[in-house]
């Protein structure tokens, strides 16, 4: 069944959703796309179905918590899990991120392993 999920990938570095999208694809979960920030990501998620996203924290026009809060009062997609990637391992941003109701953390640089281990975990806990 996970190797059917539409994955959404947002980060403002096309290199960084790059990495993710090929990650992803390493892992089995083919169907991806991407979106430059919060804003395009917002547009996206309201107008295409998907299953999962995995958000970068620090960007322009909306970061990933605005994203994430904006996903989470919505809903047709609160349901989502949302993964934020961030490149600072500050405590107060992992607290903030698991108050808004994110479904995981990693911060980068990241492996593979890591983020197929964090996405399967997510996964395994929605039952899916």
């Amino acid at each position: 069944m996970s190797s059917a999920l539409r994955f959404l990938i947002v980060d403002d570095f096309s290199t960084m959703r790059r990495i993710v999208r090929n990650l992803l694809k390493e892992s089995g979960f083919a169907d991806a796309d991407e979106a430059e920030d919060g804003v395009a990501a917002l547009n996206k998620l309201r107008n295409s179905k998907f299953d999962f996203v995995v958000t970068d924290i620090n960007m322009p026009n909306m970061n990933g918590f605005q994203l994430l809060s904006e996903i989470k009062k919505d809903d047709k997609l609160k349901h989502l899990p949302v993964l934020m990637v961030t490149a600072e391992a500050r405590k107060e941003d992992i607290v903030a991120a698991a108050q808004g109701g994110a479904a995981g953390y990693i911060v980068k640089p990241f492996t593979k392993a890591t983020l197929e281990e964090k996405v399967n975990l997510i996964l395994k806990k929605m039952g899916m």
